[in-house]
């Protein structure tokens, strides 16, 4: 399991806790419901963060509860607001069934892919620095 570094500012928000390495928004998220009212105050909370600039995103996902189909689709709305492309670290399967729950009509709106490994997400996010 993952844990924030102790060498650096670790930020804590509603629906995870963030951190910069090496020019990537790192993301260890928690098992919180997500609703609408939630992710529009995450939004704002990553924006102050990275000064209203989308980043690279290093996304450690936990298995949470199944969004509302509003929220699923504001999610994806967000993405693009605040994030330059996504890699997701997570359990083989997780990550894939949160792509296909979020986009299952139409592609994401950024690069989005998914990792068993860190190392792999890092040299894939990368060409998005």
């Amino acid at each position: 399991m993952i844990q924030p570094p102790a060498d650096r500012p670790v930020y804590t928000g509603e629906i995870a806790t963030y951190w910069f390495d090496d020019g990537l928004l790192v993301s260890l998220s928690n098992n919180k419901q997500r609703t609408v009212e939630l992710i529009t105050r995450n939004v704002a909370f990553v924006q102050q963060l990275t000064g209203n600039t989308p980043v690279p995103l290093l996304i450690y996902l936990t298995k949470s509860p199944m969004p509302d189909k509003a929220t699923r689709a504001f999610s994806a709305q967000q993405l693009p607001v605040i994030y330059k492309a996504m890699a997701m670290v997570s359990k083989p399967g997780l990550a894939l069934f949160i792509m296909n729950l979020l986009f299952k009509m139409k592609p994401p709106p950024i690069p989005m892919k998914s990792f068993s490994n860190a190392d792999d997400a890092k040299a894939w996010l990368e060409q998005f620095k």
